[in-house]
């Protein structure tokens, strides 16, 4: 496992909050916070109290990842660290991939594939060009990692990506804290299906309160294009009892089922993993999004993600 992973639990629009979005206001004397204005609305960089090098991204006050730049491979989110644990089952250790990430951020997912998976190639692709300035200029990443940036749609930029390039294709995106209808659909699961390698993995992060309707018909829909199917989350985000962040993976082969699950559950979010038969009855007949029906996530409740 990598230095640091599973530490703590994570918060944001992007991610349930924990031990670190409880201490979102708080640093250190003498550190500043860094504010840029982005397409998304007012971006904030915050020092870590406990790390000198390590900051989260906010956006509109809502936390959205989190980096250290003295180590890459440290995931503080637990939805990150959830992704964490599905790279390092996603090929054997150390072995480069070609991973494409739909949505930015702070680039944390793609610096810990970096750090984890040295030599891998990886495309991130994130909308918000302003915020992928500020990022790149205040959080710099690694020179000898093999990133490239490209400020696109995600399904548009997709769409360009030749049959079986990625061996991991992770989802993240958010606009105004609600996954754009566009990505929801069956038409751009079959798109992801088609830019992965034999053998690739798909992952996205998606976020949903009661009574689970978005979350379920996500399942559905992926359900059209791959033959093996997970989700992870908190208990009570999956027994509908609060709005929270959700991991979809999916795959046409045998999932590492049995590792996925001991690493959630040892995670201090403890994470659950469904799948089988019950991830079916989750799922509750639930009808297959398709681009005619699709409509945006639905908006966090006031306080859901906030950072005080």
């Amino acid at each position: 496992m990598a230095k640091g992973k599973g530490r703590r639990a994570e918060g944001g629009a992007r991610g349930e909050r924990g031990e670190r979005g409880e201490r979102a206001g708080r640093r250190r004397i003498g550190d500043a916070v860094v504010r840029a204005e982005v397409g998304g609305g007012t971006a904030e960089l915050m020092p870590d109290p406990d790390r000198p090098r390590a900051r989260t991204l906010l956006l509109d006050g809502a936390p959205q990842s989190h980096v250290d730049l003295d180590d890459p491979a440290y995931l503080d989110f637990a939805y990150q660290r959830r992704l964490g644990h599905l790279i390092d089952l996603a090929a054997p250790p150390g072995r480069p991939v070609r991973a494409l990430h739909l949505g930015g951020g702070a680039f944390t997912l793609a610096r810990y594939t970096a750090a984890t998976r040295p030599r891998s190639t990886q495309q991130v692709v994130e909308h918000d060009a302003a915020l992928v300035d500020f990022v790149r200029r205040e959080l710099p990443l690694d020179p000898a990692a093999r990133i490239r940036v490209r400020c696109a749609d995600a399904r548009a930029a997709l769409s360009r990506f030749p049959d079986g390039w990625a061996d991991l294709v992770i989802t993240d995106v958010f606009g105004g804290a609600r996954t754009p209808a566009h990505l929801t659909s069956t038409e751009f699961v079959a798109e992801v299906h088609r830019v992965l390698a034999a053998g690739g993995h798909y992952a996205a992060n998606l976020a949903d309160g009661p009574p689970l309707t978005h979350l379920r018909a996500q399942v559905a829909t992926a359900a059209t294009r791959f033959a093996e199917l997970a989700l992870i989350a908190d208990p009570a985000v999956l027994r509908g009892r609060r709005f929270g962040n959700a991991v979809l993976v999916a795959c046409d082969h045998p999932l590492p089922l049995a590792e996925l699950t001991r690493r959630c559950a040892a995670d201090p979010g403890h994470g659950r993993v469904e799948h089988g038969r019950a991830l079916t009855d989750f799922t509750a007949g639930a009808p297959p999004v398709t681009d005619a029906t699709a409509a945006d996530s639905p908006a966090p409740p006031p306080g859901a993600f906030g950072a005080g």
